[in-house]
């Protein structure tokens, strides 16, 4: 309380209404092989459309990745995408006598804006915006006042814009001309439009060759600057070199009586070199490194798609433990279900190369489904449908219900399975940790089990009690901050005690604990504890635990006997 020299009233205001922050529980996480889009950079999907549009329609080399991820999104409509960067990968770019274009890698805006977006290179005017050959499809074509009155060599693309490029109203201000530039980006092998050749893209009309121009609404029209702006498909790199342009002043900035270069020849741009030749286990863990990073980047659901051998499942496993808020979900080896003699066998074996982990979860099976894309139909791990599974329990339920069974277990787009385990397969599946997926006739097919990659006896062998303690540990730890660097005394721990015990209750009355204590007093901050400028809250915890056996005894009892006599009996 402030000190007062005189009688009066002091007013303050104690605020005991913080809550314990609500957080994200059903993110999806994946790295992904695909034909177009930024390499080795978080990417959020909301649908399969969007998919499409920033990474390219599955092949035959993808499909595995690309379908993990579409059958999540199935379930969930939040998923963030890493497109993994391949062996010998590179960028289409221009290739002329006069523009030589050794081999370029830019995965994404991040290495662009830091080495390539000066236009101080060497090595073309443009490239792909991605690596990869679909960029090889790609045509920048760029027409100014004097090759649009060019009639010897009439510019193709004129119909696609309203009028010709002359002295923008920017330029004539300050008393310079003939700044005006029109560009357009065209598919010539229609790897953008559907096998269509030669459709048009973008259109880029009226920008400027002036650095500092601006338009009518004070936005930078700068050739460069609009293009790196709004492009989907290309990137500046340098302004044309001869033979296209003798001399120039492109880049500078308006002057009185300054008379920008025009172009002396056409000027379209064909990108080629693209390249990319498949991805390998150290890229791919690269890629997941992205999600490393728990304080920036949220994701609860991390997938490891079509895993061959153990590099890429063990990174995902170590990724959900050392994040300690996230999960990791993994199928078995193609080879080892998909038209396998022993299946039960090869997917035991292969579940023993991986470690012990309450954060980690392992289907048995890969499923059957129609690529409507190619007409195909392909084998895909289940893994994208079982992080799916949990994501849409957190949306209709609560992270601590499990994601199994006819209530909430049952699979999307599934003709049919790489195998359909008996009781007895069941059985030794589970009590390896691994979930059996199956189909019930009449019932569909459905995750069978709720287990986690915990070898020891535990409650946190189950995917619910494991996904309830990520979710407390979280958001409580989020609310302890405010905390930080308060006095550990008696009101500290009573506020903190008062904001955990109604979130502990509410999730209580919501059935994902039975019941709970939070000790946070003289006897556990003690003046050892204290003086160590420490803070200690215990809070325990009685998870709920699902369902996974059940037994029901059909008595038969003679005529004349009570049934009080024999319940109770059995």
């Amino acid at each position: 309380m402030a000190f007062q020299l005189s009688p009066g009233v002091n007013v303050s205001e104690i605020d005991l209404t913080t809550i314990v922050p609500s957080v994200a529980t059903s993110i999806g996480g994946i790295a992904i092989k695909a034909v177009w889009g930024p390499v080795n950079e978080i990417t959020t999907i909301s649908d399969e459309q969007q998919l499409v549009s920033i990474f390219g329609k599955p092949d035959s080399t993808n499909y595995e990745y690309w379908f993990t991820a579409a059958n999540f999104l199935a379930y969930s409509s939040n998923l963030k995408t890493v497109r993994i960067r391949e062996g010998g990968h590179l960028n289409s770019t221009v290739t002329t006598t006069a523009l030589a274009a050794p081999g370029i890698y830019i995965p994404n805006d991040a290495v662009y804006d830091a080495a390539y977006s000066s236009g101080v290179v060497t090595w073309g005017a443009y490239a792909a915006k991605y690596p990869g050959t679909k960029g090889n499809s790609l045509q920048v074509s760029i027409c100014d006042v004097a090759q649009w009155a060019n009639t010897t060599v009439v510019w193709p693309y004129k119909a696609n814009f309203s009028d010709q490029p002359t002295t923008s109203t920017y330029a004539a201000a300050a008393g310079s001309t003939y700044d005006e530039l029109h560009a357009i980006v065209i598919d010539r092998l229609g790897e953008f439009s559907d096998g269509v050749a030669n459709t048009v893209l973008e259109v880029f009309p009226f920008m400027s060759k002036a650095s500092d121009a601006k338009d009518d609404s004070g936005n930078a029209s700068f050739y460069k600057d609009v293009i790196t702006r709004q492009s989907r498909y290309v990137r500046y790199m340098a302004h044309p070199v001869a033979p296209n342009l003798a001399s120039g002043n492109w880049g500078t900035t308006v002057t009185p009586a300054k008379a920008f270069t025009n172009l002396t020849t056409q000027t379209t741009y064909t990108l080629t070199n693209g390249a990319g030749s498949g991805v390998t286990d150290a890229n791919t863990s690269i890629a997941y490194d992205e999600y490393a990073n728990a304080d920036t980047v949220d994701v609860n659901l991390i997938m490891a798609g079509p895993t061959t051998g153990t590099v890429v499942a063990a990174k995902v496993i170590d990724l959900a433990a050392t994040r300690k808020d996230a999960m990791a979900y993994i199928s078995p080896q193609k080879v080892d279900v998909v038209n396998a003699v022993a299946p039960v066998t090869t997917t035991v074996a292969y579940r023993n190369t991986l470690t012990s982990s309450s954060y980690a979860v392992m289907d048995c099976n890969w499923k059957y489904q129609y690529d409507k894309y190619n007409d195909v139909y392909r084998w895909v791990p289940a893994n994208g449908d079982t992080a799916g599974l949990t994501a849409r329990t957190d949306l209709e339920r609560d992270p601590w219900f499990s994601p199994a069974g006819p209530n909430r277990g049952i699979m999307r787009n599934v003709l049919k399975l790489a195998w359909n385990p008996k009781k007895a397969e069941r059985d030794a599946l589970y009590t390896k940790g691994i979930n059996p997926v199956l189909t019930f006739p009449g019932e569909g097919t459905q995750l069978f089990g709720d287990k986690t990659l915990l070898s020891k006896p535990s409650a946190f062998d189950r995917i619910n009690v494991r996904r309830l303690f990520i979710i407390v540990e979280k958001a409580i730890a989020r609310a302890a901050r405010f905390s930080m660097f308060e006095f550990n005394d008696q009101f500290t721990r009573a506020q903190f005690v008062s904001l955990v015990e109604p979130y502990l209750r509410d999730i209580q009355g919501r059935r994902g604990i039975t019941d709970f204590r939070v000790v946070c007093d003289e006897s556990n901050n003690t003046g050892e504890v204290i003086d160590s400028n420490r803070f200690v809250g215990d809070i325990y915890i009685k998870p709920a635990r699902s369902i996974n056996f059940i037994q029901l005894n059909f008595v038969a009892v003679r005529t004349g006997v009570s049934f009080d006599e024999v319940v109770g009996q059995f």
